[in-house]
């Protein structure tokens, strides 16, 4: 589809700045700008890229002021990367829907489907299942027994949700997560490590989203919990029994152990280890591949592994490559101090 930029800007209630019936049919980056394309510019840093881009019309922020002439028509937001989101959202639901129950797909007699939804081929819908409204679970997914499952969800392909398990509304699970595993827990019995049935299951509250062969497993009693506004990327951990807050995102390869309890609104990065058994305080912000093995206070920033507040460790950081000269003028001082000691004692 194409649209205008006057389109564009009633669109976001937005300004226009230049050609206001220039038109676009697509989006590009802001370095890689191609003719017929929409772009943003969010990132201070990629400000000099305005000035060259071969877009037709930019996003930008209101506060924007060029310090030369810019080819490309702006547009003027509140937050240009919010706008862009808003764009984006309009022009995925041009798309055409799917609908319908593939005939090669499996839905169980006992299990109940809400209107508008869509399975795909070789998907498994489970005894005494039920799916909301308009939900897409596209082809080789999973839905174990007594699953439940909200409205406007969508499973990507290779999902799989074991039984028992629970999924709010507008969620969205990418291609091979697994929701509902068993939990790693076993007993030392002498030599040999017995399996702890993991009776629980796993809640995943509204407006979650959850990256590509993420796993979240299930609780050994009771239920880990994913609250709701939770946004996951890709491969990350989730043990047993844990609970996220609502509102927290976590980058990629993050590793939460058993029992943690993780508060609202967090923020970590990639490859965080979170230890079992502690509890992350609200608008935490972890750095990435921080190690925490103990509690976090509310509104802590801390990184490292162990980590420790982030202004202490970029002022390490500085040092740490220091350390091999000032381990060698360590031993030459420790030299002169004994020769200077012997010397000394010769005196005496």
């Amino acid at each position: 589809m194409t649209f205008t930029a006057k389109q564009i800007a009633d669109f976001l209630h937005g300004e226009v700045t230049g050609n206001p019936d220039v038109s676009v049919s697509s989006f590009s980056k802001i370095e890689e700008g191609r003719p017929g394309t929409l772009t943003f510019l969010g990132n201070p840093k990629y400000t000099p890229f305005i000035y060259e881009t071969a877009a037709d019309i930019v996003l930008v922020n209101s506060d924007f002021v060029s310090d030369k002439p810019i080819n490309a028509t702006l547009i003027k937001v509140p937050n240009a990367y919010a706008a862009l989101a808003s764009l984006m959202a309009m022009v995925e639901q041009q798309k055409p829907v799917k609908e319908g129950v593939s005939a090669l797909a499996f839905v169980s007699d006992t299990a109940l489907t809400g209107e508008e939804i869509y399975v795909g081929e070789f998907a498994y819908i489970g005894e005494e299942a039920r799916i909301g409204n308009n939900c897409k679970i596209y082809p080789q997914v999973y839905v174990g027994d007594n699953v439940q499952m909200g409205d406007n969800c969508v499973l990507y392909p290779g999902v799989k949700i074991y039984h028992d398990c629970v999924i709010g509304n507008n969620c969205i699970v990418h291609a091979g997560a697994v929701i509902g595993a068993d939990g790693f827990g076993f007993s030392k019995q002498e030599e040999i490590y017995r399996k702890i049935p993991q009776i629980g299951n796993v809640i995943i509250e509204d407006d979650v989203e959850i990256g590509a062969n993420t796993t979240i497993d299930r609780a050994v009693m009771g239920s880990t919990i994913i609250h709701s506004g939770v946004k996951l990327d890709n491969l990350i951990q989730i043990a047993h029994n844990c609970e996220v807050g609502e509102n927290t995102v976590m980058a990629a390869q993050v590793g939460v152990a058993g029992s943690t309890k993780i508060e609202e609104s967090c923020v970590f990065g990639g490859q965080v280890g979170i230890g079992g058994h502690i509890t992350i305080g609200k608008k935490s912000q972890i750095g990435a591949q921080s190690g925490i093995i103990s509690n976090t206070k509310e509104g802590s920033e801390v990184m490292g592994s162990p980590a420790f507040p982030v202004k202490s460790f970029l002022k390490s950081s500085i040092i740490t490559p220091k350390l091999p000269e000032m381990y060698r003028r360590l031993n030459a001082m420790e030299k002169e101090l004994a020769e200077l000691k012997k010397k000394l004692s010769g005196n005496d």
